[in-house]
């Protein structure tokens, strides 16, 4: 018998009693010993408001009879929506990594996760199956995942060789790796690049070969790193130094208005009922795909050089329908 099945076992012996229960038949029926009864009962007390005392009269414990003659009720371990999304998504990304380099160390903490989804008094059996998590355009993880995960972690230094795909051009680089970063279904690597002296984000799957090198990691100030990458627009780094200013329809306003597109981003309803919306940014490339995925739903009013793109991108796009 476990805790949670002491505990609530312990509500029931007490709720289903008129007089006090003694301690020794506490103890006999949660199968426990006298430390672990007071430590059940302090829970219930102290973490889930029950009225429990003990009756020297009686010689036993019992529930505090309420003034309005109702009986004391164990409140439901209800999970919020983001502890319910963390714990499927921890399992989602647990199963993910596969076979590897935690593989021996995430055993544990896998079998006891798998217990808590399990355990009939939190009724989770159905979250595996009840509750879905979306990805889309997941790429696969590739092979080097481990040892850049390794590197980065141990803080040493790594030497790549790397197949981009916006240039279609493999290189060698050694990069010192500052973070491992999951976005959109997908993994990249923060690294301080020697080749070109500045910070980078590299695709962990365009990593055709990984070795962990035995010198020390170059440590970027976390100042820098939080500029870097944390101003921009998107997985594109780098310090944001323009101002898109979008604004939605009516229709589409009121989901944007509820949308985190920048942690920097502001926006307000304007009094046709449109919603403006600003948002930071350096590159555009990600801006754009998803400013286009609004279709005739929203209008950049500036920068000129982010409308013109986008205007290009909608004439082009017209172009191969339409002959």
């Amino acid at each position: 018998m476990d805790k949670f099945d002491r505990i609530y076992h312990l509500h029931r012996l007490l709720a289903g009693r008129r007089t006090a229960v003694p301690l020794e038949e506490l103890m006999a029926e949660l199968e426990c010993s006298k430390a672990t009864v007071y430590r059940l009962i302090s829970s219930l007390q102290n973490h889930l408001g029950a009225p429990i005392e003990y009756s020297s009269e009686l010689g036993g414990y019992r529930y505090v009879p309420r003034a309005d003659g109702r009986a004391y009720e164990l409140p439901g371990l209800w999970f919020s929506a983001k502890e319910l999304q963390a714990l499927v998504v921890l399992q989602r990304l647990i199963a993910d990594l596969g076979p590897g380099l935690l593989e021996e160390h995430f055993a544990p903490l896998t079998r006891r996760f798998n217990d808590l989804l399990k355990h009939k008094r939190l009724h989770l059996t159905e979250a595996s199956s009840r509750i879905r998590v979306l990805t889309l355009a997941a790429r696969p993880l590739g092979r080097s995942f481990h040892v850049v995960a390794s590197a980065t972690l141990q803080r040493r230094k790594l030497k790549l060789r790397y197949h981009s795909r916006s240039k279609d051009e493999r290189t060698e680089r050694i990069v010192s790796p500052q973070h491992l970063a999951h976005y959109r279904d997908n993994w990249y690597l923060d690294a301080w690049d020697e080749l070109r002296q500045a910070l980078r984000s590299f695709s962990i799957d365009r990593i055709e070969a990984a070795t962990e090198l035995d010198e020390p990691a170059i440590d970027v100030p976390r100042q820098e790193l939080e500029e870097h990458f944390a101003s921009a627009y998107g997985i594109f780094a780098g310090k944001a130094n323009k101002m898109a200013v979008l604004r939605f329809s009516r229709e589409r306003a009121r989901w944007v208005a509820d949308e985190r597109w920048h942690p920097e981003q502001s926006g307000q309803f304007l009094t046709d009922g449109r919603y403006e919306l600003r948002i930071p940014y350096r590159d555009s490339r990600e801006l754009v795909m998803d400013i286009l995925r609004h279709g005739p739903d929203v209008e950049v009013v500036a920068p000129d050089s982010l409308r013109n793109e986008v205007v290009t991108h909608l004439r082009e796009t017209l172009a191969r329908y339409v002959k």
